[in-house]
């Protein structure tokens, strides 16, 4: 039997209740050709191994996943146009973007500045964000900021954020978990149900 195609994914007209996850994916969509790239593209290509992971486990459990991509100074561009100029060098081929997912262009290092992320996470009921990415200490950080401020639950897996500095990058880790309650804890399958069902989500 043929499968059948994705249909591109759609979110209710109104704000929808209640208290659901939401997986984001920063800038992983990424051609790998600003200057720190060869040194950071084999921690990219761990990162990237982990959020296939966790991308299957939350199709598992109805989390949506939501890409939000730089548009890298392309500013005519769209989707298909940026996973096509990213295809030849993505640090994994696993997390390509399918059509089921929903995808948002950032021209900043935030993914709500200007961008209708904000829109759409209440319209999916959406309250906790897991934040994955490339690099954690500015875009990740950064979008994290502006979903605390948002008063979003977050959690930024240790092992699915990418560094372009190491220590610049735990420090931001440290940043998010001491002063936006963000989980830094690294991903498996038990911290992903526990993040789940945990009403503190601390």
């Amino acid at each position: 039997m043929n499968a059948q195609p994705e249909s591109a994914p759609s979110a209710p007209h109104r704000d929808q209740p209640g208290d659901r996850a939401a997986l984001l994916v920063i800038d992983m969509i990424n051609p790998f050709d600003f200057d720190e790239a060869d040194r950071v593209r084999p921690a990219a290509e761990t990162a990237a191994a982990v959020i296939a992971r966790l991308r299957a486990k939350a199709d598992a459990h109805d989390v949506p996943t939501i890409y939000v991509n730089d548009n890298f100074g392309q500013w005519h561009s769209d989707r298909d146009r940026l996973i096509a100029a990213a295809r030849p060098a993505l640090a994994g081929a696993a997390i390509e973007p399918r059509e089921r997912d929903f995808f948002i262009i950032k021209p900043q290092f935030s993914g709500f500045y200007s961008t209708n992320l904000a829109v759409l996470l209440p319209k999916l009921g959406v309250r906790r964000l897991i934040l994955t990415g490339i690099a954690t200490e500015i875009c990740v950080l950064f979008t994290a900021a502006d979903a605390h401020m948002r008063d979003y639950r977050l959690w930024v897996p240790e092992n699915g954020v990418v560094a372009l500095d190491s220590a610049h990058g735990a420090a931001a880790l440290a940043i998010m978990n001491a002063r936006m309650g963000a989980r830094t804890t690294r991903f498996d399958d038990r911290a992903f149900a526990t993040w789940l069902t945990d009403d503190a989500a601390d």
